[in-house]
């Protein structure tokens, strides 16, 4: 495992959400404080806010992207443009490894409620999808964006 992926995958276990865990791994690549990255990222695990909607690793990957290209960009509608078309390349890509972006549908269970969220922790659920979730994430992103 790849040096960036080892550190978010550190995050997650460590009890930060998905979304939390691949925004704080490129915190220090685009100058924002590492504190911040995990403040502003806080609601977007669990399929944003637990609703279990777009996985938070997906939402972490969508601030990245943001970042680059608001960093790359001074001009808002190319900054648009360009993040645009690199959230559907990530999408694209994820969805092939998972075949959608539902946070539902990747753990197939309903974690909001008490035998949902017990499958969830006795088929660890959480370590083995999420976590997986988390490093393809962060892999993905390695190949779209471009090397410092």
């Amino acid at each position: 495992m790849a040096k960036l992926q080892e550190m978010a995958a550190e995050y997650f276990s460590s009890g930060f959400n998905c979304a939390q865990s691949v925004l704080s791994t490129y915190a220090n690549r685009f100058n924002i404080d590492e504190e911040l990255s995990k403040r502003i990222s806080c609601g977007f695990g669990g399929g944003m806010g637990k609703l279990q909607e777009t996985c938070g690793a997906v939402t972490g990957a969508i601030m990245v992207i943001s970042l680059y290209n608001c960093e790359k960009y001074e001009d808002n509608d190319d900054r648009k443009a360009h993040t645009y078309s690199m959230v559907r390349e990530f999408d694209a890509r994820f969805k092939e490894i998972y075949g959608t972006t539902n946070c539902k549908s990747i753990i197939k269970t309903d974690i909001n409620t008490e035998e949902g969220y017990g499958y969830a922790i006795d088929n660890n659920l959480f370590e083995e999808v999420c976590s997986k979730c988390v490093t393809d994430s962060v892999s993905i992103l390695e190949d779209i964006l471009p090397k410092q």
